[in-house]
């Protein structure tokens, strides 16, 4: 007979093991809990820091071309453009980006009936009006002088109606011999010119270019067509389309004031020719989200940053005149200036002394219930080739 063991064996009870799990599904989910904020979190961070880089690096492209907006025009800078047919600018060789829509030009400042080039064009509500603010947004055209293509070196001369002929300068001097380039026209480590066609820095298809012809003014834009080569005495030249009816209307036929390029006299001719850089900048609303646009002339608009919400500038001005500053003009020379102190009636672009970014705006997109984050810039830049005005005069008597 087998003894039967009366010991009672261990083990958990019910009661034991309900308590156990639910203490270990309250730890499961703190842990799950706390990862997933630790991956919100490290969202977060990447975001803001995506959202920064990319905010500073547009903000800088900006910034930059703000400050340098009249350079090599020539101090206070004034450019008569024809007016048989309206110029435009914020267009390229297919469409226009701007307005409400995104699909209007916008048109240089007039002086009396006359349309002018200033080295800055600000774009009072000239921009579309986005989900995130009610009132419209600005834009802003800048124009300097690109001096990485050495187009100066090159002499100007209307060779035919639609074309200019770009080449060393073969006009006689008694007891000099022409060369090329001439002197003061390169960078001291450059000793030729980039060639008129080059495939990296050459003119291309809506590039606009100031010429001085027979000591008038001109800009007019490349069309498309070849860019022929030739010889004359002294080097080659290249014959350049500036066709009738181009997207910028800068090439127009006519006589007197309102005559474009078209209506330079044959064989006009000029030295210093240069490329100049039309650059505006808006927001483009027809993608979600909107993009800040940067177009350089009559070429295609390239984009700079996604997620932008919203951009607005004002204009500090000197009357010269009067000797009193207009401060905080959003609309400068217009009855609806939107001035803070001072008046801007009677002033023109060359007289702006500093561009204000009031606002400037970028979001990200939503990420789950994290909601959106957003970045506000606010800065001044200096117009330092617009205007000069001489605050302090010369002493002449007690000094």
């Amino acid at each position: 007979m087998s003894d039967r063991s009366t010991k009672r064996e261990s083990g958990f009870s019910l009661l034991e093991m309900t308590i156990a799990v639910a203490l270990g599904t309250l730890m499961l989910g703190a842990a799950v809990q706390l990862y997933t904020q630790a991956v919100g979190a490290t969202w977060t961070v990447s975001q803001r820091a995506e959202l920064q880089q990319d905010f500073r690096a547009a903000s800088d492209i900006l910034i930059k071309d703000l400050s340098q907006a009249g350079a090599g025009l020539g101090q206070g800078a004034q450019i008569p453009l024809p007016s048989t047919i309206t110029p435009e600018y914020g267009c390229d060789q297919t469409k226009c980006y701007l307005g409400v829509s995104n699909t209007s030009p916008g048109t240089y400042p007039l002086q009396g009936a006359t349309p002018t080039l200033y080295g800055l064009i600000p774009g009072y509500t000239l921009g579309p009006t986005l989900s995130s603010n009610p009132n419209a947004t600005d834009a802003v055209t800048v124009v300097y002088s690109d001096s990485t293509f050495y187009l100066n070196c090159y002499q100007a001369t209307v060779s035919a109606l639609g074309h200019v002929t770009f080449g060393p300068a073969t006009a006689p001097v008694l007891g000099v011999v022409p060369t090329f380039p001439p002197t003061n026209c390169l960078p001291s480590s450059v000793a030729t010119p980039q060639a008129v066609n080059d495939s990296l820095l050459g003119l291309t298809p809506g590039d606009l270019v100031l010429m001085t012809l027979n000591g008038t003014q001109v800009v007019g834009e490349v069309t498309a067509g070849t860019i022929t080569t030739g010889t004359n005495a002294v080097g080659t030249t290249y014959i350049v389309p500036f066709a009738n009816a181009d997207a910028l209307n800068m090439n127009q036929t006519g006589s007197g004031a309102t005559a474009g390029l078209n209506g330079a006299a044959l064989n006009a001719t000029g030295a210093n020719p240069v490329r100049l850089l039309v650059i505006t900048y808006y927001i483009d609303k027809t993608v979600t989200p909107a993009r800040l646009m940067r177009q350089i002339s009559g070429h295609t608009p390239m984009p700079i940053t996604d997620g932008i919400a919203y951009m607005k500038f004002s204009y500090d001005l000197y009357n010269d005149t009067t000797n009193a500053p207009a401060v905080g003009c959003q609309n400068p020379g217009a009855s609806t200036d939107v001035c803070v102190a001072g008046t801007s009636t009677g002033l023109n672009p060359t007289d702006i002394t500093k561009i204000n970014i009031l606002h400037m705006a970028m979001s990200s997109t939503l990420h789950g219930t994290s909601g959106y984050q957003g970045l506000d810039l606010e800065t001044s830049v200096s117009a330092r080739d617009l205007t000069y005005s001489n605050k302090y005069p010369i002493c002449t008597t007690g000094c």
